[in-house]
């Protein structure tokens, strides 16, 4: 591991007990900023409701930290806005966000797409199929950016327990994303869950970012980021265990193929590469090929849209 690394775990790698709820909301209030907290959702009825409601009563009605929860729907089928909404989020649908871009799918998308229906100096991004949640989740990766005017990004660190076995979630994580980090942009090594749906910053840096579309959109940040405000700027934060529905060995794939055409395309920006991943199942006659296209759109920075230097004038 590099010497910086090694000295960026010691400095920019936090608990969550580091910084007392207390002294996160002097410093909210010392400094005037403000927090948003934005879950992405597609059919998670089952969990959404309750990741805002206790959101809402520990951060909201217990100490005034979020000052508002947005769940954005990207065409869920099932009762996600109507849970979400009667739990206290403010619900917006993807595609009623920016409607002269019509939306992709995937997860970065709606990211992207929240930055215009957000105000937060601090923009807090939760995923919608967490169990068993907590809101030191929120004030812990939350907790850097307004303590501490050199951090710009803030990580969640935690255990994925798979199967009832711990630390084995993850699995695109160590297949794939550590390796790329590792080889290619070493100086993130020490990020111990660099796809973490949990993570917060400031909004000067994600309006100068670009945002991949889909699965990608976690490692591009990094990296993006990285590259914009080094690597002091970067932070991490353990907030315990994070358990969450996990995805099927097709679906890891096709996430890993997303994973790394993102970090292709910021390796070589340009140079050819086959966007598309072929998978096999079983069929009557023997195995099958079946072959997904791998998510390569990107949205530009938000300060490069019309519609949020407007509003920004505004």
């Amino acid at each position: 591991m590099l010497e910086e690394v090694e000295r960026w775990l010691a400095t920019r790698s936090w608990s969550v007990t580091d910084r007392p709820l207390h002294r996160i909301l002097a410093a909210k209030q010392r400094t005037g900023q403000t927090v948003s907290v934005v879950l992405p959702a597609l059919d998670e009825e089952a969990t959404v409701g309750d990741i805002v409601a206790v959101i809402r009563h520990d951060l909201v009605e217990q100490v005034p930290l979020v000052d508002e929860i947005v769940v954005v729907d990207s065409g869920s089928t099932d009762r996600t806005s109507e849970v979400a909404a009667a739990a206290g989020a403010r619900v917006v649908h993807r595609d009623d966000i920016l409607p002269r871009l019509p939306a992709v799918p995937g997860k970065g998308e709606v990211l992207w797409r929240s930055l215009l229906v957000t105000g937060g100096d601090i923009v807090c991004f939760i995923d919608a199929d967490l169990r068993e949640f907590y809101s030191d989740f929120v004030s812990g990766i939350v907790g850097p950016l307004l303590t501490d005017p050199g951090v710009d990004l803030v990580k969640g660190m935690y255990d994925r327990p798979l199967g009832g076995a711990a630390g084995q979630g993850g699995r695109v994580t160590e297949l794939m994303a550590r390796p790329l980090l590792n080889m290619h942009w070493p100086q993130l090594a020490g990020f111990v869950q660099p796809l973490g749906g949990e993570y917060a910053a400031r909004r000067s840096l994600l309006e100068r970012l670009p945002f991949p579309v889909g699965y990608g959109v976690e490692l591009g940040m990094l990296v993006d980021a990285l590259h914009l405000v080094g690597l002091d700027a970067l932070a991490q934060v353990d907030v315990g265990v994070r358990k969450h529905r996990h995805q099927d060995g097709q679906a890891l794939g096709r996430m890993a193929a997303a994973i790394y055409r993102t970090a292709q395309l910021r390796l070589a920006r340009g140079h050819l590469v086959r966007p598309s991943l072929t998978q096999f199942e079983r069929g009557e006659d023997g195995f099958r090929p079946r072959t997904y296209s791998v998510d390569t759109e990107e949205r530009p920075p938000m300060v490069e849209v019309a519609e949020y230097a407007a509003r920004r004038v505004a």
